[in-house]
């Protein structure tokens, strides 16, 4: 749970206040770019090529078409989540999902990775946007990092989970392996409330065996100083947050691959 030394009624009215923000939805086709996230847009690192070979100057095949003779077509790695995801406030290419696209570049350079996060989105808008995504992408896994807004609207717990159990079927559907990556809330919106909150994502965890990341912003809310990684508004980390960010997933989503 998040220190008492973070300001938890600023950290709340600041969520609150990024409900309405990027509301627009993804477009529908993957952007070729070098892997920023950015707001309601999808976003891709675009096809690798194998080791040695010069890059192409032919026009990128349409997703999910035959890839040339030649090319190593690349495992795809999904993200779907909110504004923590989305490169909110920050300088685009800066975001965590940017940072682990450039380390794959490195170490899994025949891994790509297409952001679909939106800032705002909840359980119920990336239930709704999977399934298309699922197709165009037919990515190998998904990182789902959904279901802050929800506690932060107050919406029943049970419906935030019947989507996250929805999503994660429709992922196993196509063989894609999930990283759930989990939030916790203020206590403030009731400790009943934020333990269950917190346990949903241990909870199906467990009953699908999926991948997970108990405390996204583990290091940055919960330390003495955490009011200098957050932006003024309180909720959304700083650029120099998100390395942090990333090294909370990056176990999960190698373990995944």
């Amino acid at each position: 749970m998040l220190r008492r030394d973070f300001n938890l009624g600023a950290l709340g009215a600041g969520l609150l206040g990024a409900l309405g923000l990027g509301q627009a939805s993804a477009q529908q086709h993957v952007i070729t770019s070098t892997g920023q996230g950015m707001e309601g847009e999808i976003t891709s690192t675009g096809p690798h090529r194998r080791r040695g070979q010069a890059p192409s100057t032919a026009p990128m095949s349409p997703v999910g078409s035959v890839p040339p003779p030649g090319s190593a077509p690349a495992a795809t790695i999904l993200v779907l989540g909110d504004s923590l995801s989305a490169e909110y406030g920050i300088p685009r290419g800066k975001g965590w999902v940017a940072l682990l696209a450039d380390k794959l570049q490195n170490e899994r350079p025949d891994v790509r990775v297409v952001n679909a996060s939106i800032s705002g989105d909840t359980t119920a808008g990336g239930r709704s946007r999977l399934p298309a995504m699922l197709d165009q992408v037919r990515p190998v896994q998904v990182v789902i990092e959904l279901g802050g807004n929800d506690a932060l609207r107050g919406l029943d717990l049970t419906s935030t989970q019947n989507n996250l159990e929805a999503m994660i079927q429709a992922c196993r559907a196509v063989n894609a392996r999930v990283v759930l990556v989990g939030m916790q809330i203020p206590p403030n919106y009731g400790p009943d409330y934020s333990a269950k909150f917190t346990a949903m994502f241990v909870n199906l965890a467990k009953k699908y065996r999926t991948g997970l990341v108990p405390f996204f912003l583990q290091g940055i809310a919960d330390v003495p100083d955490a009011s200098k990684l957050f932006q003024p508004d309180r909720i959304h980390p700083r650029e120099e947050a998100h390395p942090r960010m990333l090294t909370n997933v990056w176990p999960e989503i190698k373990k995944n691959l």
